[in-house]
């Protein structure tokens, strides 16, 4: 019997053609592996608290998320569970990037079937796999180092400041008082290291990629 009998490995992507090809690289490295599929972030985060996996592949791009959002909330929230991150995006540094923010591989779309199976079968085993990629500068990488130490809550209430909501509206988005939501945009200032909404939407864009080329 396989060690990995029995792991439970989320696929989270809203492209059915390219969950099927994940599903067969993983067919391939773990055969009696239980694969969950999700949609969305949301699906991705419920199937989370439903109990451990061993792995998530996590789209950049999909319904609910866009960028590195999706992968800091899943890493401040399961940090034992290592995220291999799915990207149509060929901008440079997306890669570091996507590993300063925790992820454990990083998975161009581009990949063919032999080149997905590398990639699982090193996340699977400990290691990090990575593409070659273009350095980013030193203030890009303090930026997202920084992000990085928000909680999933913050995370949201940052999401929702760069994009122009008022704390009432981010409140009702997350569903907790504006009150809430003033104590998290205070601390999220203080962990940025900014002292207004401005300076705070332009850390964020390190949460930011280019739209995908293309669909799969």
């Amino acid at each position: 019997m396989s060690d990995r009998d029995g792991e439970r490995i989320i696929l989270a992507d809203d492209h059915p053609l390219f969950r099927a090809a994940l599903r067969e690289a993983v067919r391939r490295v773990a055969p009696q592996a239980v694969i969950v599929e999700a949609e969305s972030l949301s699906a991705a985060r419920a199937a989370l608290a439903e109990g451990p996996a061993a792995l998530v592949c996590l789209d950049l791009h999909m319904e609910d998320s866009s960028g590195f959002i999706g992968l800091a909330e899943i890493r401040r929230a399961h940090p034992s569970v290592p995220v291999a991150v799915i990207s149509a995006s060929t901008a440079p540094g997306v890669a570091r990037r996507a590993e300063e923010f925790g992820a454990s591989g990083f998975i161009p779309k581009t990949s063919g079937l032999d080149t997905l199976q590398q990639a699982l079968s090193a996340v699977l085993d400990g290691d990090i796999w990575m593409p070659e990629t273009a350095d980013e500068d030193d203030e890009t990488a303090d930026h997202a180092a920084r992000i990085a130490a928000l909680t999933p809550a913050q995370m949201r209430v940052l999401q929702g400041i760069s994009t122009g909501r008022l704390n009432k509206q981010i409140a009702y988005d997350m569903g907790i008082s504006e009150a809430t939501v003033k104590a998290h945009v205070t601390a999220v200032f203080r962990k940025l290291g900014v002292i207004n909404r401005t300076q705070a939407t332009l850390v964020a864009q390190a949460l930011s990629i280019e739209p995908p080329a293309e669909s799969v």
